[in-house]
């Protein structure tokens, strides 16, 4: 072999290990549930995790009655009966996904409740941007019953789906499992600090639905630059300001629509509409129903 002869070397390859696989859901809702929801109870033969995202609820198993707040989620496993209903007048909203898994470590969700930390809600929060885009009706939709892909679901979308998922179970059992737990120190403090920050902007929002909130008025009350407070919100919920205060009114109004509790006249007034035409058109672009529509289709997810 002369200097410019090559020669073929061979590489070892690295099997890689699945802990555990999901190829299969059932299911996917993103549901926005009347504050008088209470379901009889069902059992089926896949596992079902379920999060509340705003509200309260109870839980009734073959084992035991307990509650859950916001931030919190549960496990069914499969054949395991299981029921609930809305607690304290609260209408909840619930991300619920069944699947298949035969893993050997799914054992570890039987009978097991958690809080989630923000690296699962994070890692949950992209799960449900993924299931809006990808499905026909998207999760959030009151339509929807069987996950069926759009024409248009972004490239690789199912597979996202499943790794979101198996990433989310696999951080629940690392934490779970106290071998797993590091005892040093955090380096993501700024990180920590941003998601705190951002937190209070958006919690300031929420109490002041009905003022004319502007970006300028945000940045002196927590006295931040316009650059860091776009920041912190994109990072946290991948929104502009305008967008997600609008976002919010939007959230309020369907709340305050299951709850039974007021006019959409009133409603429009609480949370700063011009007129009740003005927020009847901003419900409907946002959501794609009028208040009138909605309410109906609360009643229909409640028969």
């Amino acid at each position: 072999m002369n200097g410019w002869g090559r020669q073929t070397i061979m590489y070892q390859r690295y099997q890689l290990k699945e802990e555990l696989e999901i190829r299969k859901l059932i299911t996917f809702y993103y549901k926005e549930l009347p504050r008088h929801y209470d379901t009889p109870g069902e059992k089926h033969d896949f596992w079902e995790m379920v999060y509340v995202d705003t509200g309260e609820i109870e839980i009734v198993t073959d084992s035991r009655t307990f509650q859950l707040k916001q931030g919190e989620m549960v496990f069914y496993k499969p054949n395991e009966f299981h029921g609930g209903k809305a607690l304290h007048g609260t209408a909840p909203n619930l991300i619920i996904v069944t699947f298949e898994c035969f893993a050997p470590c799914m054992s570890f969700f039987a009978d097991n409740s958690f809080r989630l930390r923000d690296e699962e809600r994070h890692i949950l929060t992209k799960l449900v941007k993924e299931g809006k885009a990808s499905f026909d009706p998207p999760i959030h939709s009151p339509t929807m019953e069987y996950p069926f892909r759009r024409m248009d679901a972004p490239f690789g979308s199912d597979q996202i789906i499943r790794n979101y998922l198996e990433i989310l179970l696999i951080e629940l059992i690392r934490y779970g499992d106290t071998a797993y737990r590091t005892t040093t120190v955090s380096t993501a403090a700024n990180e920590h600090n941003a998601q705190e920050l951002a937190d209070q902007v958006i919690q300031y929002m929420r109490q002041h639905l009905s003022a004319p909130i502007s970006i300028d008025h945000l940045c002196s009350q927590f006295a931040i630059s316009r650059s860091k407070l776009k920041m912190i919100l994109k990072a946290r919920t991948n929104m502009g300001v305008r967008e997600l205060f609008n976002q919010l009114k939007i959230e309020q109004a369907k709340l305050t629509i299951r709850e039974e509790r007021t006019s959409f006249s009133e409603i429009a007034e609480r949370l700063g509409y011009y007129s009740v035409h003005h927020f009847s058109r901003q419900f409907k672009q946002a959501t794609g129903m009028t208040p009138t529509e909605y309410t109906r289709s609360v009643k229909a997810r409640s028969e």
